[in-house]
């Protein structure tokens, strides 16, 4: 387990980390949110021990973390930090090593995770003449070759696509499987969502969302309401509790306030003609992170 208790840091009489707590689990996916610049890659660098909090202590199996737990934590940083003239076998012995690990169990490792990726071929090659993408694989290898008990992953699908971002997913989900904590932060909210159970969002610092993401959708109340149908939309607009309503080719999308007023919109829709769709949905992840996040901005 994980623990960041009251957890403060200051650089001089800048406050970058505020009173943070969280606590994660074995086999459990964190999910650490924020604008640029809102304290996310400090917070990394406490909860692994590469910075010493002003206050406050982060425990891992109920000690203080520190130096002594590198081997067993893998860190995936959103820009790439591969030593580009040097070959991919070459880079994982290097960083293999410094995990206090023997050369055979490397080259193990290193070829299993290759493979995984179909890119078996690139084991010899410089790092500089593999693609961004190809980069964005050794530099997510380099995180995991250790077998890491906890894995702290920054934007770890930055510019894949479909194909690679679903061997990246289940990668890490066959991590979780195995118990392993890991911290996943990602401005794809959609990925956040379908991964963590708990979040933090943070803003300057200071944590403005937190908890199980299910809970989170149900506190913030604000549904979504997905029609096809014959609508007026200036009716709909009308309506009480509707904040919203944008019409797209395929449906018509309607925000209300909360559940009290979805009987109000299914009455009027009722009425109208070729219904083929009402759909009620609690807010997305981004619309949540938008409204909170933004209105912390507004107040300063």
């Amino acid at each position: 387990m994980l623990e960041v208790n009251n957890v403060k840091l200051k650089y001089g009489d800048f406050t970058a980390v505020k009173d943070l707590s969280f606590t994660i689990e074995p086999g459990e996916i964190f999910g650490l949110l924020g604008t640029n610049g809102a304290g996310k890659t400090t917070t990394f660098r406490v909860i692994m021990g590469l910075l010493s909090p002003s206050a406050g202590e982060v425990l891992y199996f109920g000690d203080h973390v520190g130096y002594h737990n590198v081997d067993e934590i893998g860190y995936m940083i959103e820009e790439r930090s591969l030593l580009t003239k040097i070959t991919v076998k070459e880079l994982m012995l290097y960083f293999g090593q410094l995990k206090s690990m023997d050369k055979a169990l490397i080259l193990k490792r290193l070829d299993y995770w290759l493979d995984y990726f179909q890119i078996s071929d690139y084991k010899d090659q410089k790092i500089k003449e593999l693609s961004k993408g190809n980069q964005q694989k050794i530099q997510f290898i380099s995180a995991i070759i250790n077998d890491p008990k906890l894995l702290v992953l920054d934007e770890p699908f930055s510019g894949l696509d479909p194909i690679n971002t679903d061997l990246f997913v289940k990668a890490v989900r066959k991590f979780q499987s195995e118990g392993k904590m890991i911290v996943f932060s990602s401005h794809q909210l959609d990925h956040v969502e379908s991964f963590c159970e708990k979040i933090v969002v943070l803003e300057k610092g200071e944590a403005i969302i937190q908890g199980d993401i299910k809970q989170v959708k149900k506190d913030f109340q604000k549904l979504t309401i997905n029609i096809n149908a014959d609508v007026d939309p200036e009716h709909l607009r009308s309506l009480d509790g509707v904040y919203q309503v944008i019409e797209n080719s395929d449906k018509t999308i309607v925000k209300i306030e909360s559940e009290d007023y979805v009987q109000g919109v299914f009455d009027y829709v009722k009425t109208c003609k070729n219904v083929s769709l009402f759909d009620v949905e609690q807010a997305s992840l981004s619309e949540i992170f938008i409204s909170k996040v933004g209105g912390q901005r507004e107040q300063v």
